[in-house]
């Protein structure tokens, strides 16, 4: 028999760096007039992070190591001696900037199991300042190559929304390697034409001493320009701009490109030649879904918000579907999908039954986890298409408000209870019964014990204009 102390020990833990005995560390963390002194194990810092294990390789002074952190505020480094000291730390109290702040210090630190977790939490919690800050984000994470799902995150808002930075003065002031990182991308919802004219305003805002007019250009401006121009050139796709296009907005800057590209081009568009050319850009799927389409997920919007199964479109679906897990990819078991889907949230499920064209699934506006309690939300709900191609099949119905969500291990999810669940993933697989002593949902078409050939869990996240 194994038992499991580890609450108790982080406890302890926490007692001692309260305690601030028999320490053999000095820490003055922040600068200027906002610093204050931190004491410490060497032994525990030098454990928990790389940084502390190289900073602390030198010889004591009176028996102590001194150090100094002055890009790390006081305030800061408290919240971070916490979580060394005892794995714990609370963000819910810290405003967006607060946080990014905090991101970089713990990368400072190499403290790689905060950096993974700030960054979800922005992601999840701070959508509104991510999106509201996204260029100065991005101008401050971009040396960070820790900082990969923060950095795409913000990359793919762009490319799903390019009028966010094209659209405004922002882009004059972008450095050449964050525009460069956009224009390599496949998914830039831009066309060709636009990027390119986007470009040569960009160059322009470089250079204001160089004048507009590209033909009163001296051997200089010339030189001048090309220098800053050259490294985007492999990434414009020349070939998808029309020759009308070409020959308005490309042509006159001709003397910015080299010569034989610009003979191909001519080529291309005159002579019809075949040109082995780079793929269009093409937006990522909007819904990353194996088994059902966009307008599901329109219909699902519909039904969070109580509408009517039409209220919602494609077009204008006002919540973004992220797809968490995929028991196909990630694993069957119930492990992957705690793993992958507790604590995000508000998530949709989505189930193919095996044998059929069937879906079930259900909505769970608050979160998964195992603290093997029932949450309670009149939002909920279930639903079944019994034909996933027939819209007109559908059939949800909402929770009344009782046992509405299970956390239940070793279990998966759990849709009602108390006397029998109306959908559950056990164990022994998939189970529904309508006829439960608590009905917290209505009886919709689902069968009683089934199995299905894929599900996949979506987060819920409300659209923000920016």
């Amino acid at each position: 028999m194994s038992f499991d102390f580890s609450q108790e020990l982080s406890i302890d833990c926490e007692k001692l760096l309260e305690t601030d005995k028999e320490y053999d560390i000095i820490i003055h963390a922040g600068e200027d007039e906002n610093v204050e002194e931190f004491h410490a194990l060497s032994n525990i810092l030098r454990i928990r992070s790389q940084y502390f294990r190289t900073a602390l390789s030198n010889e004591k002074k009176n028996g102590k190591f001194i150090l100094d952190i002055p890009h790390i505020s006081p305030q800061l480094f408290k919240i971070i001696l916490r979580f060394i000291y005892c794995g714990k730390i609370d963000l819910k109290e810290l405003e967006g900037s607060d946080l990014l702040k905090l991101l970089i210090a713990v990368d400072q630190l190499k403290i790689q199991s905060l950096i993974r977790c700030i960054q979800e939490y922005l992601i999840e919690h701070k959508r509104e300042f991510l999106l509201k800050n996204l260029i100065n984000i991005l101008d401050t994470i971009y040396k960070h190559e820790n900082f990969t799902n923060l950095w795409n995150f913000c990359l793919e808002i762009i490319c799903k929304e390019p009028e966010i930075l094209f659209n405004s003065d922002r882009l004059n002031n972008l450095k050449s390697s964050l525009l460069e990182s956009l224009l390599k991308r496949d998914d830039l919802l831009l066309d060709e034409i636009v990027i390119w004219e986007n470009l040569i305003k960009w160059n322009f805002a470089q250079h204001p001493s160089i004048q507009k007019n590209v033909k009163k250009w001296n051997k200089e401006e010339i030189a001048i320009m090309e220098s800053t121009f050259k490294r985007f050139i492999p990434l414009i796709r020349f070939y998808h701009i029309s020759s009308e296009d070409f020959l308005d907005n490309v042509y006159p800057f001709r003397v910015l490109l080299p010569e034989d590209l610009i003979n191909n081009i001519l080529a291309f568009h005159m002579k019809k030649q075949n040109i082995d050319t780079q793929p269009p850009r093409k937006p990522k799927p909007a819904y990353d879904s194996i088994i059902i389409e966009p307008r599901h997920f329109a219909i699902f919007s519909s039904w969070i918000e109580k509408k009517d199964n039409s209220y919602h479109n494609v077009k204008n679906n006002p919540y973004d579907f992220n797809l968490l897990y995929r028991s196909s990819k990630d694993g069957d078991t119930l492990a992957a999908f705690h793993s992958k889907c507790d604590y995000k949230g508000a998530t949709i499920v989505i189930a193919k039954i095996t044998n059929s064209e069937q879906i079930v699934g259900g909505y769970n506006p608050l979160f998964w986890d195992s603290s093997s309690t029932y949450k309670s939300t009149k939002d909920s709900f279930i639903f079944s298409f019994t034909n996933k191609d027939d819209f007109q099949s559908a059939n949800v119905g909402y929770s009344n408000g009782v046992n509405s969500i299970g956390g239940f291990p070793p279990n998966g999810l759990i849709f009602g209870g108390g006397g029998g669940c109306h959908l559950a993933l056990y164990v022994n697989g998939w189970y529904s019964n309508a006829n439960a002593n608590n009905k917290s949902y209505p009886k919709i078409d689902i069968p009683e014990q089934f199995s299905v050939d894929d599900y996949e869990v979506f987060q819920v996240i409300k659209k923000h204009s920016c």
